[in-house]
């Protein structure tokens, strides 16, 4: 079968290496010059299969206030006159309640953890690497009140089986010594074990060109305008150099997969939240994190990959905005110099921003849709680098007609009615 995959980050390179590892003959489409040029370029490189649960939850929108009027602000919410923004934030809200919370929590640890199981697997066969680290992710607790608040998850935790240790300050200290430096800024912390780090722009790269070498074939440079239809099928992708036709059609486009299924009458309920980042080198490896260090009351990730150390933090709701804030590089770079000082040298950093795909469930789209030969993988939010080679893996078999290791009725767009 002819797959064709419209978009080339790490969602749709993985996918189209698994389509190509199960037989297919794979095209992809992308308007960038390479892959993994917008979202997936300069994320916080945490693959993160023990914390993934939705944004919407029982008393978050109290929450958001506090976490948009706070220094440093992690969440901003620019009110704009755009129906599609209060559309989805009127959808979150209405998943902010305990049994929708549970509900997608679980949707999201399956795919999560099933994709950590497929990164092994995917290192293994190929040897791939990509500024990789597997020692585990350790979210840090300032104040007694989020320590606390940790303790109550940690029965879920190893219900789902996964690895865990709630560590007291010089049990955070004995997993990322640079933070003696700042003991007294932590109560205590929460480690995960079994989580990775890694470039998600790097892996992409690399696995595009095993994808290439396997007979896939990228075209870049390739603006995408529209599907074509014939009845209740798509029949083949509109492009700025012609139509490009195929049996299967995968949407893999992040943000913007949105509006292009819009014209066909499809509703995806994906709206982009604005992250950004900083990357700086490292200057001082005393002083820097071994792994992945997440911030709780700044809802930052620092995350080391070799040289570098990565800061990532923010959600902003406003839109297709790509602009780079200079109050957010502030955030980034604070967050940075206040766990870690003199580790690197933010004069020296990259600053970057990309739009996470979010849903208002927090679960990924990913399955067949209405329309015949139409396939849809996208809709992760913060976890596109955790959950994609397990939801490439996932997609193919679907689109192979093979029964998927884990459950995937629940994931497909057919979830939100019509």
């Amino acid at each position: 079968m002819r797959v064709v995959v419209i978009g080339s980050g790490v969602i749709g390179t993985t996918t189209a290496y698994y389509l190509s590892r199960a037989g297919h003959e794979v095209v992809v489409l992308d308007r960038q010059t390479g892959p993994a040029l917008e979202t997936s370029f300069a994320n916080a490189g945490q693959i993160s299969p023990s914390l993934p649960a939705p944004w919407a939850g029982p008393g978050m929108p109290l929450k958001s206030i506090g976490l948009m009027t706070q220094r440093f602000a992690p969440l901003v919410i620019r009110a704009r006159l755009d129906p599609e923004q209060l559309k989805f934030l009127w959808r979150m809200y209405t998943n902010c309640n305990a049994a929708a919370y549970e509900r997608n929590k679980a949707r999201m640890l399956r795919v999560a953890m099933y994709s950590r199981d497929k990164f092994g697997e995917l290192r293994a066969e190929t040897g791939i690497r990509y500024d990789d680290g597997q020692h585990g992710t350790l979210e840090i607790y300032r104040t007694q009140k989020q320590m606390d608040a940790a303790a109550g998850d940690l029965a879920g935790m190893a219900q789902a089986g996964i690895p865990h240790r709630l560590l007291d300050r010089q049990g955070c200290i004995a997993v990322e010594p640079a933070l003696a430096a700042v003991a007294d800024k932590i109560v205590g912390g929460l480690h995960m074990p079994a989580d990775e780090t890694g470039d998600c722009f790097l892996f992409t790269n690399r696995l595009s060109e095993l994808a290439a070498a396997a007979g896939v074939e990228f075209r870049f440079n390739t603006e995408v305008r529209g599907l074509a239809t014939a009845g209740d099928t798509v029949t083949g992708v509109d492009t700025a150099a012609g139509r490009v036709s195929g049996d299967a059609y995968v949407v893999a486009a992040g943000s913007y997969s949105t509006p292009l299924l819009r014209a066909l009458g499809l509703e995806l309920p994906v709206f982009p939240v604005k992250g950004y980042s900083i990357t700086v080198p490292v200057t001082d490896a005393a002083r820097a994190p071994v792994s992945t260090l997440i911030d709780e009351t700044y809802k930052a990730a620092i995350t080391r990959l070799g040289g570098r150390i990565r800061v990532g933090g923010t959600a902003e709701l406003t839109g297709f905005d790509l602009r780079l804030r200079d109050e957010r590089r502030a955030t980034v770079e604070f967050v940075l110099q206040d766990l870690f000082p003199g580790a690197g040298d933010p004069a020296q950093g990259s600053f970057w921003c990309g739009l996470r795909p979010m849903t208002p469930d927090g679960t990924p789209v990913i399955g067949p849709t209405r329309l015949r030969g139409l396939y849809l993988n996208t809709g992760h939010g913060t976890f596109g680098w955790t959950m994609s080679v397990g939801s490439a893996a996932l997609l193919a078999d679907l689109i192979s007609g093979r029964t998927p290791d884990i459950d995937a009725a629940d994931l497909a767009l057919s979830r939100y009615g019509r």
